[in-house]
């Protein structure tokens, strides 16, 4: 039986600054990446998206990015490998404190933006990542792109990975995802993102931009909760994978 977690990033609204539609998106997905301050969120925030996620029975991630607000961590920063580590032992940390005083625990732990496809390509990086996340807990699942550098770290140092793919994202022939500058990084048309998830899940394959299909393990796929028609989005995603017999759960189930 095919069965794929379906996970949103959350949490990213900051101070009088709201972004994306939490509320709204939380039902159809099955596990919640949250923002640690960094890149977006905010001590407020991330009390009310833990307290959110666990009303919608979502298992809850950490989703730590580089230190840049301005930038909502998409731009690149030439961070050193211990930089890096620090960077996630201290997000994970203000996380892991609110989910604890809710009485529960983190299921996993996705990098954001800038800091993900920079180490699903570097090696020092991925490791440097991997290893905060084994050393805070080694019970914690490392989300990162399929194939890449940082599942292959996580598992190097034991950690249980998850191989992501992305609905609404186009892929370069090496299984990167192409940068958002291009104006076809991202997939609008429902029905093109829904039968890439179905194609991915099933038959562990996506079409790269140049024509060629590029292989892909599809453990848990990430839908994005701040676009024009986010809501729409998410149900159809969650209604497809169903109608199509895929089981929808948390990846830690």
């Amino acid at each position: 039986m095919y069965r794929v977690d379906l996970n949103c990033d959350l949490g990213e609204s900051f101070g009088a600054y709201k972004l994306g539609m939490d509320e709204d998106i939380l039902p159809f997905v099955t596990s919640a990446n949250i923002a640690c301050g960094f890149h977006a969120g905010d001590p407020a925030v991330m009390r009310k998206t833990v307290a959110l996620a666990l009303k919608n029975n979502a298992a809850i991630g950490a989703h730590p990015g580089l230190q840049d607000l301005v930038g909502f961590g998409r731009r690149q920063l030439d961070i050193s490998a211990q930089e890096a580590y620090d960077m996630v032992v201290y997000q994970l940390g203000a996380l892991q404190a609110f989910v604890k005083a809710e009485g529960t625990s983190l299921q996993h732990v996705k990098p954001h933006g800038a800091l993900y496809n920079m180490a699903a390509k570097s090696q020092p990086l991925a490791a440097a990542i991997a290893e905060a996340v084994y050393k805070v807990d080694p019970g914690l699942i490392l989300f990162g792109l399929s194939g890449s550098e940082l599942v292959a770290a996580g598992e190097k140092i034991g950690l249980k990975v998850a191989h992501e793919v992305f609905a609404d994202r186009t892929y370069q022939l090496d299984g990167s995802l192409t940068p958002r500058k291009q104006p076809d990084a991202l997939i609008t048309n429902d029905e093109e993102a829904v039968a890439q998830v179905v194609r991915m899940v099933k038959e562990g394959r996506v079409a790269s931009r140049q024509g060629t299909d590029v292989a892909v393990k599809a453990d848990t796929v990430c839908i994005h909760g701040d676009g024009a028609h986010a809501l729409a989005f998410a149900q159809k995603i969650r209604e497809s994978l169903l109608d199509s017999g895929i089981a929808v759960k948390a990846i830690g189930d």
